[in-house]
């Protein structure tokens, strides 16, 4: 097995099982362990922070993973550019946090009627941005010397164990919750320094930069690549963090309960959507190297059934998790310890749907993100945020935190939108045909026959009666109206 095949399968192991850790973290120890607004507090304060961290490294992560091949030598340490890439995230880090630091007062009242809790420990926003800024520029350091399994399991196993043993520790009240906070942010403190000992002990940086070969270099072309592509990294990954970011700006509708107390019961219904997206996150790192190749060989008809391919499998996949995720809703929330969390059921089915959507264009990002026409992504991605702030101040006064989910999947459904018509236009292909009808049919089909099942006796027995009905509906389903010909083929291949 190669080093990629070993690699990639490592790292897949890793990411479910640090989807499983967190599913186990976000439904059932937090939801015992911590109160709604400490929930709420944790998520906000590290939105808050992960978006200053998007600006703060200046497009250093993105620049490491473009250009450090030109400086890979070992015997001399890179040329030094492990030195070169901690310039300008400590630049950014003094610019942005400056700014932060004199626009305190405005943020601290933005966010002190509704989420005074917030404001208490405002302060540890700038350690937390500082640790999470410079652990996104040293991962993608050790993703270019092709070490890319460890800080996959610090970041996805380690850091939710550590944290699901900081919650058990507060929870038996053997700390105060400023000493919480403090070992909350310790946390990725020890990420940070985790990630730079690996980086000593498995290669040969050098902090000195080898300045007559960086004079050889096009230093400008690095740094307005940098640039440019931070503003996409920006407003990819602010769409990640700014629904919780402006929630808790605004009184809540819901009575009785303060903006943190939403965004605890926000943060983990849309935990429980993005179950539905889980395949194609996999399915993309397959994907995005087969359409690169045909591309780079101008082999559009392969990209073309690529395209149709993965479209067609991920909305089979995505409709049948949409099912059992939103079908059994109701008994998962009565296995929490507060009812309020059932306020979050419409979030639930509102950003699923909007994931599933997602998943029925299918690899749109890699066909576009690995053709010549890749800049439009950062246009489009630009215009996704601006109009993703707009819908959000315009929903969530109205709605709150249903209000917050509509704007993320209208935002969601645009962006796809811009995608497809992309796609369409300049390489004149579409993944969808008769069977994208038939696979929505399935799913609306057993969606409304399976709701109509009683609830039993037990939350549990709740669960697994329905999802055995979804399995069976949706499975015979697709089954007989052919949908899939080829996969049955090949099961029937090997029972034979």
């Amino acid at each position: 097995m190669g080093i990629i095949q070993r690699q990639g399968l490592i790292n897949s192991l890793i990411s479910y099982t640090g989807l499983l850790l967190g599913a186990i973290s976000l439904l059932f120890i937090q939801p015992h362990f911590l109160t709604k607004e400490e929930i709420g507090l944790t998520r906000v304060l590290f939105s808050f922070s992960s978006l200053m961290a998007t600006f703060m490294p200046l497009g250093m992560n993105v620049i490491t993973l473009k250009f450090f091949p030109h400086f890979r030598n070992y015997e001399k340490g890179h040329h030094g550019f492990f030195g070169l890439m901690l310039i300008l995230p400590i630049i950014g880090f003094v610019v942005f946090g400056s700014l932060l630091f004199i626009l305190k007062s405005f943020f601290i009242a933005k966010y002190i009627d509704q989420s005074k809790l917030f404001t208490d420990y405002f302060y540890y926003v700038f350690p937390l941005s500082f640790f999470l800024s410079f652990i996104n520029v040293f991962i993608a350091y050790t993703y270019s010397i092709y070490r890319t399994s460890f800080p996959a399991l610090i970041n996805d196993v380690l850091v939710r164990v550590v944290s699901i043993v900081l919650f058990t520790v507060y929870f038996i009240k053997w700390i105060s919750i400023t000493q919480f906070i403090i070992l909350f942010v310790g946390i990725y403190g020890i990420q940070f320094i985790t990630l730079v000992v690996y980086i000593y002990w498995r290669d040969n940086p050098k902090l000195s930069i080898d300045r007559v070969f960086l004079r050889s270099q096009n230093v400008p072309e690095m740094l307005t690549y940098g640039f440019s592509m931070s503003i996409a990294a920006v407003s990819s990954l602010g769409l990640k963090y700014i629904d919780a970011v402006m929630l808790g700006m605004y009184k809540p509708i819901q009575n009785g309960l303060n903006a943190l107390d939403i965004i605890g019961i926000y943060s983990i219904a849309a935990f429980i959507a993005t179950i539905v997206e889980a395949p194609f996150n996999a399915l993309e790192k397959i994907i995005l190297p087969q359409i690169a190749n045909s591309i780079a060989k101008n082999d559009m008809k392969n990209v073309e059934d690529i395209y149709y391919k993965s479209a067609k499998y991920l909305f089979l996949i995505g409709g049948v998790l949409f099912l059992l995720v939103n079908l059994n809703l109701s008994s998962l929330f009565l296995l929490m310890p507060d009812k309020d969390y059932s306020l979050g059921k419409n979030i639930v089915f509102i950003i699923s749907l909007g994931t599933l959507i997602n998943m029925a264009t299918g690899s749109n990002d890699a066909i576009i993100y690995t053709s010549s026409k890749y800049k439009f992504t950062t246009y489009l991605l630009v215009g996704l945020f601006i109009v993703a702030v707009i819908n959000y101040l315009i929903f969530i006064p109205y709605f709150g935190m249903v209000g917050a989910a509509l704007a993320t999947t209208l935002s969601a459904f645009l962006f796809n939108l811009s995608k497809y018509l992309l796609i369409w236009k300049f390489f004149k292909i579409q993944p969808f045909t008769w069977n994208t009808l038939k696979v929505a049919g399935v799913i609306l089909f057993t969606f409304f026959a399976c709701s109509l099942i009683p609830e039993v006796f037990h939350p549990i027995a709740n669960i697994i009666i329905r999802s055995t009905a979804v399995l069976t509906c949706f499975i015979g389903l697709v089954f007989t109206l052919n949908i899939v010909p080829e996969l049955f083929e090949q099961v029937k291949a090997k029972l034979k």
